[in-house]
């Protein structure tokens, strides 16, 4: 299969995202070199869901990190396709939202259109479309002050999303919400990945999250960071938790993860 670089970077057909032996070490406060990330070897199909589950630091961010190129590796090889670049065609969204707070809900969702030259016209009836994707079309003129945890994540997912980028990492973006919110959230995202097939990496601490948004579950072991488990979800959405299928690999992942815990 034929490859091509791009700035030191291969892509191969088909493929967002290729990592092969990726091992990340860094320097703690005290100077002591510590392991983050080991072996780590998966791919991410273009317009696939992957979610990556694994304890509090095992490298789940520091790899959505690298892949971002806000990081480098000590060794191995991150491999994007040719037309991904961060701020471009890569967009992060965080747990925490990334509004402007001086902006209406409106202009935040329009500024990164307006610094990629958009007129006002076109740049508007683009946001006005994902405010209303995500429900928020009643609130365009609000600020983010005045809505809720929810609705300034709501804000900040279309935000992201109006520069149409391929691919979109999440570095656990409904953590910081109440269990509805957060299903209301989880429904919106699904929704709208079933509408555009935006490559997506997202990273959660929750079992039940993982398995209801996801083509496919990665489970990341304590540090250093490696892939213990890698289940395919071939379930039909919206995904039912009450179903014996859904239920047994719940088990399977909750056991992987237990297997970490040992």
């Amino acid at each position: 299969m034929r490859t091509e670089t791009v700035n030191g970077v291969l892509a191969k057909p088909g493929m967002a995202v290729e990592l092969k032996g990726v091992h990340k070490r860094y320097l703690s406060d005290s100077g002591t070199e510590v392991d983050a990330l080991t072996e780590v070897d998966f791919t991410v199909k273009k317009g696939e869901f992957v979610t990556m589950i694994g304890a509090t630091g095992c490298g789940k961010t520091t790899l959505l990190n690298i892949i971002a190129g806000l990081e480098t590796v000590e060794s191995g090889e991150v491999r994007l396709a040719a037309d991904l670049r961060l701020g471009q065609t890569i967009a992060y969204v965080f747990q925490h939202y990334t509004l402007f707070p001086w902006r209406s809900v409106l202009d935040n969702v329009t500024f990164g259109l307006r610094m990629h030259g958009v007129g006002r016209r076109a740049r508007n009836k683009k946001a006005r479309e994902l405010l209303s994707q995500v429900g928020l079309s009643e609130f365009e003129n609000s600020y983010p002050h005045e809505l809720s945890g929810g609705m300034r994540q709501r804000a900040a997912i279309a935000q992201t999303l109006a520069l149409q980028p391929k691919l979109l990492l999440m570095d656990e973006p409904f953590g910081a919400v109440d269990d509805s919110t957060r299903r209301d959230l989880q429904r919106m995202l699904t929704d709208l990945w079933q509408q555009n097939k935006t490559t997506i990496l997202f990273v959660t601490h929750n079992v039940d999250e993982a398995l209801l948004m996801g083509d496919r579950v990665l489970v990341f072991r304590e540090r250093p960071g490696k892939i213990l488990g890698e289940f395919e979800i071939d379930l039909p959405r919206p995904r039912n938790r009450v179903n014996i299928a859904f239920t047994e690999l719940f088990i399977k992942v909750r056991q992987t993860l237990s297997v970490d815990l040992d």
